[in-house]
């Protein structure tokens, strides 16, 4: 199966997640209501460090839980792990194969941490680690490139913050997530007529802040292991701190803006690069104020939630990145030097 069939299969995927794993969520919320952790430590590598990325906003937002990400070669070289008394442990891991990101679990099970993993693959060491395991229910990815293993884990991380703090608008919203992914994939045309204007680029920017700050960073990932393209993350606060020395007329900025408290700054910034600088900027909004901005435009659904917006506004990012390999004469579907599986120590 290739990187596009797998990108639709989104919405199932997504519905499968919702209906299959929505008892075992409850379960484990459940289980840490009557043990709550004081703070969240993750551990993640690659795609799946942004799903950590979004759980970061997410469980500090909504949950009220500090949020660290962990440095898994503490655990695994210097074999001098932090103390993680009172903390819920988290392994995010598309195979759960990878040896560092165990041995954080296996570590903070010994001092008596909670632990859970968040895997497309329940019968992996990382999940044989964990005392709880939130299975992502994507079904095989074949891709190198994650697509549903990605937005899976989102959502898998959306249902635990909501079990943990039951909202009756929120449930509705994630029940709504396939429809809305449905949507979204109706963009294809575009985001292959945008690719091909884009097929010359080498560098580029891709910002992103509040909840969108993990969308920044998958993307800019996609784009350098699929299409080679240097392609660097910032929050537009850190980009006002030094980075934005490097924008001359021309420069591709690819800007994602949605509606909630971070866009006030998002679309501020991608205003001034564009009349100041003179910038090509890709816009990912739900604003028409910020749409209005773009050489190049991905329109989202206005009434979409910002605490599930990362789970749309990848879409179009994975749809762009794969047409853009396209464009450059290059085969999506083995990207140089890389592996399905990728264990690191």
């Amino acid at each position: 199966m290739s990187m596009i069939d797998e990108i639709f299969e989104q919405p199932e995927a997504l519905a499968r997640l919702l209906e299959q794993q929505r008892k075992n969520v409850d379960d484990i919320a459940a289980s840490l209501g009557r043990r709550p952790p004081r703070f969240v430590y993750l551990a993640a590598r690659g795609t799946s460090d942004h799903a950590g990325l979004y759980a970061k906003y997410l469980f500090g937002t909504v949950n009220r839980l500090p949020v660290a990400l962990a440095t898994p070669s503490i655990f695994s070289l210097y074999q001098s792990a932090p103390r993680l008394d009172d903390a819920l442990v988290i392994g995010i891991s598309q195979s759960g194969q990878s040896p560092d990101i165990v041995s954080v679990l296996t570590e903070a099970a010994h001092q008596g941490a909670i632990t859970l993993a968040i895997t497309n693959c329940p019968d992996s060491p990382l999940a044989e680690a964990a005392d709880f395991v939130l299975d992502t229910c994507a079904g095989p990815e074949s891709s190198v490139a994650a697509t549903k293993t990605y937005t899976t884990q989102l959502v898998a991380i959306a249902m635990l913050s909501n079990a943990l703090a039951p909202d009756a608008m929120k449930s509705e919203e994630l029940a709504e997530l396939p429809y809305r992914v449905d949507q979204i994939l109706e963009l294809c045309p575009a985001t292959e007529r945008a690719a091909e204007r884009y097929r010359f680029m080498e560098r580029c920017v891709v910002l992103g802040r509040g909840f969108n700050f993990a969308t920044a960073h998958e993307w800019s990932l996609k784009l350098k292991e699929l299409t080679y393209v240097v392609a660097e993350p910032y929050s537009p606060s850190d980009f006002r701190h030094g980075p934005i020395a490097i924008v001359e007329p021309g420069f591709p900025i690819f800007g994602l803006a949605v509606r909630g408290p971070a866009f006030q700054d998002s679309f501020e910034l991608l205003q001034g690069l564009a009349e100041s600088q003179q910038a090509d900027l890709l816009v990912v909004s739900n604003a028409p104020e910020a749409l209005r901005l773009g050489d190049a435009v991905f329109p989202l659904p206005t009434d979409m939630p910002e605490w599930l917006s990362p789970v749309l506004t990848i879409i179009p990012a994975q749809l762009f990145c794969f047409f853009l390999t396209r464009h450059k004469g290059l085969d999506p579907e083995m990207p140089r030097g890389l592996r399905k599986v990728t264990r690191t120590w």
